[in-house]
């Protein structure tokens, strides 16, 4: 049986990658920054993954044979030193530990102002802070662990609960967010247990470098809330829509992946929100 060590356990990918890794026979042990679950048969660890001692000690107790970085701040005064130089930490000591590393990274890196969707070839071209970020996350575990295979995704959704994603569409659905959703923002959105599946299929290997595992659909932020409010038996008419184009805010707009390479690799089919959500909204009417 081998040994994974998923870091943001507590996290919306990092509790469907525990539910899967432990459904499919792997040893699973977690961190958290924050909170530890009572969950039988996981063994949690508290980190701060900016603290190299901490996470030496952290695999030392649990020796992986592979690790599973989700791990971030989105925004907030400790972004660059968790998203960025946290990330070269876990890369620095699992590549001492002879660990397998995958790293989470994100499609914000692209400044979105191409035209079709971006290959794992693209280098990135933040436009904001988060995505600036991601940007160095990715160069610094490539520097510290040059085996390592980073991937890159997007929006998260349909896990046990709704995703923050979902739950904005749901907030204003509700009357609890005032919010419109942009019509030339585009993403694809990728089922969290999709996403999970593929990169425990994809850890067993040798494969390196860049990687893009995202949804088949390109879909505006409009259109997936939208999918959302349909799956959750709501109006999608409800929903205010507007253009980045014209928000004071620089924000990346086209932000499309190419998973195609992920999906030759890969037996689970990278499923296209549009279908995932169209099958939820079936179900909820049954």
């Amino acid at each position: 049986m081998s040994r994974v060590l998923i870091t943001g356990g507590t996290g919306y990918l990092g509790t469907e990658l525990i539910q899967r890794a432990r459904a499919g026979g792997w040893d699973v042990g977690a961190t958290s920054f924050s909170s530890l679950p009572d969950d039988e048969g996981i063994v949690w660890q508290r980190l701060d993954i900016r603290d190299k001692p901490a996470v030496a000690r952290a695999f030392e107790a649990w020796r992986p044979d592979v690790v599973i970085h989700t791990a971030y701040r989105l925004r907030g005064p400790d972004l660059w030193s968790t998203s960025a130089e946290g990330a070269g930490v876990i890369a620095r000591v699992a590549r001492a530990a002879g660990a397998r590393l995958i790293h989470m990274s994100s499609d914000a890196l692209f400044d979105g102002e191409r035209t079709g969707r971006y290959s794992e070839t693209d280098d990135p071209s933040p436009i904001t802070l988060y995505g600036e970020a991601k940007a160095a996350a990715e160069r610094l575990v490539t520097d510290a662990h040059p085996a390592a295979l980073i991937v890159r995704t997007s929006l998260i959704y349909g896990g046990a609960q709704p995703g923050p994603h979902e739950q904005l569409t749901l907030d204003a659905l509700s009357g609890q967010a005032d919010v419109a959703f942009f019509t030339d923002e585009l993403r694809c959105p990728i089922a969290a247990g999709d996403l999970a599946a593929a990169l425990l299929q994809v850890a067993p290997t040798d494969r390196s470098g860049r990687l893009h595992i995202a949804g088949a659909d390109v879909v505006s932020r409009y259109e997936f809330a939208q999918l959302v409010a349909a799956a959750h038996g709501q109006d999608p008419a409800r929903l205010r829509a507007a253009a980045s184009a014209t928000s004071s805010v620089r924000r990346p707009r086209n932000c499309a992946l190419d998973s195609s390479l992920a999906q030759q690799l890969l037996q689970t089919r990278l499923r296209g929100v549009r279908e995932v959500l169209s099958e939820s909204a079936d179900g909820g009417r049954q």
